[in-house]
């Protein structure tokens, strides 16, 4: 039988497919180590409608950003920090076990991923040992979470060279392990993560130089991420500087990146696809900023797709409101907008949901066009890789 669909159909419906989101990336475009310095990565610029249909996108270098932007922009950064949140420990028969810890449930009980994890039942222990005894990794700043007073030195931290943990149950949404971990009284894990941790880098980062304070954003805050927002990794002092000279200015969210972000979308109907929960600050400094750049004729412009769920996860009401909570906010081509005006963004991995929410901001079949381009012109992709600029200009055409 002859398909008679429309365009428009077929267009529609390959936006709710999860094989829409295909794309072929050469494994050297994958970047193994960050750009020396950060603002020196390439800049693929979106700013027309007819950005990636008609015309082709333009190139810059991270650093022009201030002559990109206009003064009375308002930039939202996400100011979460990458915990070490990767343990190495093994059983009481000596097999070896690795635990990549998600969210804190309750004090010093945390969800995390075992593997292997199908052994590990109700009740069962994880003994760990500690990788570093004495030694503090600069930057990290792990337990800075009330003030930004120095932690004690590692040997007042840790009376003895092991830590243990407690399966508690198992978790059907994640597929992870409750995990009760045995802390000396008077100190937490996320102290105890400077001694025992190391910082997760993504698994397709195999071949990496990098130092763990390079996997920071210079404006990292509030300790509780496992992975970066990686579009904040561009930005260095100076040019965070160079942008408030412009007048154009920068306010904070938190979103806490967890399994909901990096998790694939594995079902063939996006629109079946749920969210794991993320926890989110959106603080009332941030919402007055926001409300007076709109006011003043100024544009939002979202540092990274996690930046963009804190603030459309705290307008679901339908005005952006202060929030402190979860979200598991799924944001896919034909979600209606609230907050965000524009974005800065990586290239992320095909089939992703941080694909699909870059395609409710300009359409799929444009940005699929615009990654193409990047890949001919050799552009670095993922967490390590270069940068996307999607200017308000450029949004007016979705489809």
């Amino acid at each position: 039988m002859k398909d008679t669909s429309s365009p428009q159909q077929k267009n529609f419906e390959l936006d709710c497919s999860v094989a829409g989101y295909d794309y072929e990336l050469p494994p050297e475009l994958i970047a193994q180590n960050p750009a020396v310095p950060r603002d020196s990565s390439r800049l693929l610029v979106v700013n027309s409608p007819t950005t990636g249909t008609e015309t082709a996108p333009l190139q810059h270098i991270f650093h022009d950003l201030p002559a990109l932007l206009r003064s009375g922009d308002l930039l939202v950064m996400n100011n979460t920090k990458v915990i070490p949140a990767r343990l190495y420990g093994h059983k009481s028969t000596g097999a070896k076990i690795q635990v990549l810890l998600l969210e804190e449930r309750q004090y010093n009980c945390w969800l995390a991923l075992v593997k292997p994890g199908k052994s590990f039942k109700q009740g069962a222990k994880i003994i760990f040992e500690a990788r570093q005894l004495g030694i503090r990794h600069e930057g990290l700043g792990i337990g800075d979470c009330e003030d930004s007073s120095p932690l004690p030195s590692a040997q007042y931290l840790v009376p003895s060279p092991q830590l243990t943990a407690t399966v508690l149950k198992t978790d059907p949404a994640t597929g992870g392990r409750l995990l009760q971990f045995d802390v000396p009284e008077g100190k937490s894990l996320l102290q105890l993560l400077e001694v025992f941790g190391e910082v997760p880098l993504p698994p397709y980062i195999t071949a990496s130089s990098a130092a763990d304070e390079q996997y920071q954003t210079v404006y990292a805050q509030q300790p509780g991420a496992i992975a970066a927002p990686t579009a904040g990794l561009h930005f260095t002092p100076e040019l965070l500087q160079k942008l408030r000279d412009r007048k154009i200015n920068q306010a904070f969210v938190t979103l806490h990146v967890g399994v909901g972000t990096f998790r694939p979308v594995e079902v063939e109907d996006v629109t079946t696809h749920h969210m794991h929960e993320e926890w989110i600050e959106v603080p009332a400094a941030t919402v007055e900023e926001i409300r007076a750049t709109k006011a003043a004729g100024g544009r939002i412009i979202a540092v990274g797709t996690t930046a963009v769920r804190a603030l459309e996860g705290a307008a679901q009401s339908g005005n952006l409101q202060p929030f402190c909570g979860k979200t598991d906010l799924f944001i896919y081509p034909g979600y209606q907008w609230r907050v965000v005006d524009g974005l800065i963004t990586n290239f992320h991995l095909p089939r992703s949901s941080l694909l699909m929410l870059v395609s409710a901001l300009i359409g799929r079949q444009r940005l699929l066009n615009i990654y193409n381009e990047a890949i001919a012109f050799g552009y670095r992709f993922y967490s390590f890789g270069d940068a996307m600029l999607i200017l308000p200009s450029a949004v007016g055409v979705r489809s």
